[in-house]
């Protein structure tokens, strides 16, 4: 007899109670995170959240009260994720980090990691400020941003979802933190990817970032959006019926495991073959140009088998967790002497 799955309640993805500021972007992406692994029904122990320093990467605090947590130095998030795959494979890694955790301190970590194709989901919340301490430009804020402390960014901004793409990330989306619709399928869509998933989102600081002069404030983010497309992951059996809202040619379907397929439907006359990282790369310096933000998701290569060969190794101990003795574990360290 097949055993069955255990369902598991809305409760059991819970985390603490936030303590950032009411209104910020960050807890609405804590909620669609819990949201997507409820609706997956992945069992809360099986899986790691990750980050680094930040009032994002305080977040993971606010989902998954029942999931392996840790909070590691500044910018070092991406060499952690490492080493945690490396250690169990069989957990499912999603790692938050935040625009300066990522984009400044951490930058070579995280291109190290989308080159090694670690599989994990790596959202950033992305303000363009350093809201824990009080609202310095990151390395990301668009040229001519202008925070609440009236600094201005004069220099060039880095596009993380640009690098990702020419780095090699086979997953690469933004989207706006109040876009339940948009995030709850792109985060659904990254657990399921076998790699690296990477997610820019837009998260306005409403207390340093808020003010009319800001690029990325709550008004600024939704007027100067340009969303490019829509996805849904539908089950072979099942039909979309947001199919029946689109033209023939706005519905591209790509088959993503043996029973589901993702149905992209697009929304811009900018929109790109998101299976094409040159197509992508200069659909988004189009739209930069013009001094819009794009959303959607932007390149993807569907991933039916594991892009990384991760080997059991003697440092791996399956569930149920053994405790070596003293003895057992000098003599396991005495084989790496």
């Amino acid at each position: 007899m097949k055993k069955l799955k255990k369902e598991f309640s809305i409760e059991e993805y819970k985390g603490s109670t936030s303590t950032l500021c009411v209104g910020c972007g960050h807890n609405s992406i804590s909620e669609h995170i819990l949201n997507a692994c409820h609706d997956l029904n992945i069992a809360p122990n099986q899986i790691a959240k990750l980050s680094g320093i930040g009032c994002s990467s305080k977040s993971i605090n606010y989902f998954l009260n029942q999931s392996f947590g840790i909070n590691f130095i500044h910018g070092r998030m991406p060499s952690l994720a490492t080493g945690v795959s490396l250690a169990n494979p069989n957990l499912k890694l999603i790692g938050v980090s935040g625009d300066g955790d990522t984009s400044n301190i951490g930058l070579a970590s995280f291109c190290h990691l989308i080159r090694r194709n670690i599989p994990m989901l790596y959202i950033v919340e992305n303000n363009s400020v350093y809201g824990l301490t009080k609202g310095q430009l990151s390395a990301t804020a668009y040229s001519g941003h202008i925070n609440k402390n009236k600094d201005v960014m004069t220099d060039t901004p880095i596009d993380l979802c640009t690098l990702a793409i020419e780095m090699g990330c086979k997953f690469v989306a933004r989207s706006f933190s109040g876009d339940k619709k948009q995030m709850s399928s792109l985060i659904k869509l990254a657990l399921k990817h076998n790699g690296v998933a990477f997610i820019d989102v837009i998260s306005p600081c409403i207390a340093f970032a808020n003010n009319p002069e800001s690029k990325t404030s709550h008004i600024a983010s939704k007027k100067n959006r340009i969303n490019l497309n829509n996805i849904d992951i539908v089950y072979e059996k099942e039909k979309s019926s947001s199919d029946n809202l689109y033209k023939d040619g706005e519905v591209l379907k790509i088959s993503i495991s043996d029973d589901k397929t993702l149905h992209l439907y697009k929304l811009s006359a900018d929109n790109h073959n998101i299976e094409n990282p040159s197509e992508a790369t200069a659909a988004l310096n189009k739209i930069k140009q013009q001094n819009k933000i794009a959303t959607g998701l932007f390149y993807f290569i569907s991933s039916k088998t594991k892009q990384v060969s991760l080997q059991k190794n003697k440092l791996f101990i399956s569930p149920p967790a053994q405790k070596l003795s003293s003895n057992s574990f000098q003599s396991l360290l005495s084989e790496f002497k």
